[in-house]
C-alpha cells in the first residue's frame, strides 16, 4: 500500500453497510474502529466489486479511512447534526499512525492526504470538488487549506508517541 486517503463519511456517527463497502476502516463517534468489507490489500489491484471504491481516480494502492460524521454539512457555520468529535478525530489520527507503521507509508503530502487534497491535485478525476475533509469542528481555527497539514502533524505525533 502506498498511501492513506482520509474522508468523512457524510453520514451519521456509526458506519452503515453501504459505507463499509467503500472504506477499509471507519471511525465511529466513540473512537472505535470498524473494518470495512474489503482489506487494504484488495486495493493493490482494483477489480470491479472486489475493492473499496473510496476515491475516484485514486483507489489503487490506497487505504480509505473514514470518520463517521458530517451528514448535513454545508459550511463551517452549518455543520449538520453529526459534526466530527474530538475523541473520534484523535482516534482516527492514532489509527492512521498505526497504518503508516504497518504498511511503511511515509507521512507526507504525497502519501497521507484528505479526499479534498486528492481532488485538488487530480482535477480530472471524479474526486475533484470533494469537500472531505475541509473543516474540523473540534479545531475550528484550522483553515480549509491547512486541514491536510494539521492531519499529517497529528499522525506524526501519534506515530512518535507509539515509538
Amino acid at each position: 500500500m502506498k498511501r492513506i486517503i482520509i474522508h468523512w463519511s457524510a453520514g451519521g456517527y456509526y458506519p452503515t453497510d453501504f459505507e463499509k463497502e467503500h472504506y477499509h476502516f471507519l471511525v465511529d463517534k466513540d473512537g472505535l474502529i470498524h473494518n470495512g468489507k474489503f482489506k487494504p490489500e484488495d486495493n493493490e489491484i482494483c477489480k470491479i466489486g472486489k475493492y473499496a471504491a473510496h476515491t475516484g481516480g485514486g483507489n489503487t494502492g490506497s487505504i480509505g479511512v473514514a470518520i463517521c460524521a458530517m451528514a448535513g454539512f454545508k459550511n463551517k457555520t452549518s455543520v449538520g447534526n453529526y459534526p466530527i468529535l474530538k475523541k473520534q478525530f484523535e482516534s482516527a489520527m492514532d489509527f492512521c499512525a498505526s497504518l503508516c507503521e504497518k504498511y511503511n507509508i511515509p507521512i507526507t503530502v504525497q502519501n497521507v492526504m484528505t479526499h479534498y487534497e486528492f481532488g485538488v491535485k487530480n482535477p480530472k478525476t471524479t474526486s475533484a470538488g470533494k469537500i472531505d475533509i475541509i473543516y474540523l469542528p473540534p479545531y475550528p481555527w484550522v483553515s480549509k487549506d491547512e486541514v491536510g497539514s494539521f492531519i499529517r502533524s497529528k499522525i506524526k505525533w501519534y506515530k512518535l508517541k507509539g515509538v
